[in-house]
């Protein structure tokens, strides 16, 4: 069955509008079912987080729109009651804190640096970045959120690398990577990531077929990363 079928009976039977309601339902409706849980509640996760994330700095734009649009394939039957959620969330950034939190007790593994969160944080750049720019404000709320998921500073940064331009050390960060790493380092490293980002992973952390976007945006950060790092290193 797919997801959005899942999410679309969900969300037509919770009665209330608040948001922080909807999740706890999450919690109850689906507890003797852990892999539909948590693959409802990253859905959840993302439509609401990007609602709240997109108006954090005071406007919807067409561009974050179209960018959820790609990262959301949602057939036509189930639109509605997607649109009823991302409404409920973007009304304002009010409580976002507290969801975000909620929504880390369900999707999170409880360690830090989860890569189930990472793949929500990696949806809400790919969203904030629609219109060619990240607010300040979209970062302070990014920023906010990665705590809350608990995420150290380095990890952080290094997930935000794959969508902000951070300057020199761009493609090492993305990596993270030291500079200084030596050829063999950097290649390890970057095997390494590209095992841990393909998309077999991603569904076995929960995340829906439906949301290969964030996959394939994540490998694609990665190899043009590993291909500046790796002439750099060469030409050395």
């Amino acid at each position: 069955m797919s997801i959005w079928v899942r999410v679309g009976d969900f969300v037509a039977n919770v009665a209330s509008t608040a948001l922080t309601s909807v999740v706890e339902a999450v919690r109850t409706t689906f507890e003797g079912d852990p892999e539909t849980r948590r693959r409802v509640s990253f859905s959840i996760a993302m439509i609401a987080l990007s609602a709240k994330m997109a108006k954090a700095d005071g406007v919807v734009t067409d561009h974050e729109i179209r960018a959820f649009q790609q990262i959301f394939s949602i057939p036509e039957s189930e639109r509605a009651h997607v649109a009823r959620l991302y409404n409920l969330a973007k009304q304002d950034t009010a409580g976002y804190e507290s969801y975000a939190a909620q929504m880390a007790s369900l999707c999170g593994s409880g360690h830090p640096n989860c890569k189930c969160l990472e793949d929500i944080l990696d949806g809400l750049f790919h969203i904030a970045k629609a219109d060619d720019y990240v607010h300040e404000k979209e970062l302070a709320f990014l920023t906010r959120v990665g705590e809350i998921f608990g995420f150290d500073e380095a990890h952080f940064q290094t997930i935000a690398a794959r969508h902000v331009n951070l300057g020199d050390a761009d493609p090492y960060v993305v990596l993270g990577l030291r500079r200084g790493a030596s050829f063999e380092e950097a290649r390890r490293r970057y095997r390494q990531l590209a095992t841990e980002n393909h998309p077999d992973r991603l569904a076995a952390r929960g995340v829906p077929n439906e949301f290969l976007t964030i996959a394939n945006d994540r490998i694609a950060a990665i190899n043009v990363a590993w291909e500046k790092i790796e002439r750099e290193l060469k030409a050395a």
